[in-house]
């Protein structure tokens, strides 16, 4: 009988306070933002996002962007823990990275920043404001800039499997993108289905092409959108593939910057892709540890804890999320007693 193969160690990065909270249309106060990072630490995560230093102006959701990282870095809960603690934060344009290197010159910014570039014209240029052409060439100036302050790089890449503006991408162009990356100085790459357009014999197929071109999983970081529901069956898939970073965030809760904020339109990146923008998020950080545990794939995570999170995570939003395992809770290993 054949069995499933996978690695048997994983590296989770948890991007709630930061693509979480980017779709949310009321402002999470600081605080609660800090209370998260403190608990995703203790809880043993020590990949995080922390902020977008992008223009608050279009996104007021990280108008703390500053504050955050200070209060981060002056925390008694967690300093014990923060030289272990790789934190990011989003610079898609130019200030935004001046703006991260003059906070890591402070001595409160992030350890690495994220790029980001889409496969399709379209949509990159919805996202950044550029061409591609024009965007290679900021980031081909801005990484040496970023490693001169001692910041990592993390190049993303967008719409491999679709996109939601212009329709089907090419899978080849996204490996190619990765090289691409990797040949300007890139750290590291995040393959990103924002969407959910994945469905995942593609998910498998394009996760096989990268690790043929480029095959240390290290450098390679899935990010799953679960729009459409498929997420943790793309997690499979690219578990399966041999993918061994993956990044996720608490309650399935992300998607589109808002373009609505505390009861303000805003410009966030213009209009929703869905009628319905409750449907969007990326795959549920608690099941997807739960699921990981199962299946006896080592995290590093204090499983217990990373639930207690997530229940709470539903308080401060004051809504239920898209968890399952925050209220099913873990598969009991011995009888409970009950009928």
């Amino acid at each position: 009988m054949s069995e499933l193969t996978y690695p048997k160690n994983v590296v989770l990065g948890d991007i709630t306070v930061r693509d979480g909270f980017q779709h949310e249309e009321q402002f999470v106060s600081t605080d609660a933002k800090l209370w998260l990072l403190e608990e995703l630490i203790l809880s043993g995560f020590r990949r995080l996002e922390v902020t977008n230093f992008g223009n608050p102006k279009g996104m007021p959701q990280f108008r703390d962007a500053d504050t955050l990282y200070e209060k981060l870095y002056k925390s008694k809960k967690v300093k014990h823990l923060l030289d272990q603690v790789e934190t990011t934060s989003i610079t898609i344009r130019e200030r935004a990275v001046d703006r991260a290197i003059a906070a890591k010159q402070r001595g409160a910014g992030p350890d690495r920043i994220l790029f980001m570039v889409s496969t399709s014209e379209a949509h990159h240029k919805k996202n950044s404001g550029t061409s591609l052409a024009e965007y290679w060439k900021m980031c081909e100036q801005y990484i040496p800039k970023a490693h001169d302050a001692g910041i990592k790089v993390c190049g993303t890449v967008s719409t491999i499997w679709g996109c939601p503006i212009a329709g089907p991408t090419e899978l080849k162009k996204a490996v190619e993108f990765t090289q691409r990356w990797l040949d300007i100085g890139a750290d590291d790459i995040e393959h990103a289905d924002h969407d959910g357009s994945a469905p995942p014999n593609k998910v498998h197929e394009y996760f096989s092409m990268i690790l043929d071109a480029i095959p240390d999983p290290s450098l390679h970081i899935a990010h799953f959108h679960t729009t459409r529901g498929w997420g943790l069956a793309n997690v499979l898939a690219a578990l399966q593939a041999g993918i061994t970073h993956f990044e996720s965030t608490l309650g399935g809760t992300g998607g589109q910057p808002a373009n609505f904020v505390d009861g303000v339109p805003v410009a966030g990146t213009g209009a929703y892709y869905y009628e319905d923008p409750s449907i969007t998020g990326l795959v549920s950080t608690e099941d997807m540890v739960v699921m990981m545990d199962e299946m006896g794939i080592a995290t590093g995570l204090d499983v217990d804890r990373v639930l207690k999170t997530g229940a709470m995570m539903e308080k401060i939003l004051g809504r239920r999320l898209r968890s399952e395992c925050v209220h099913t809770g873990r598969i009991p290993k011995e009888l409970t007693g009950r009928a």
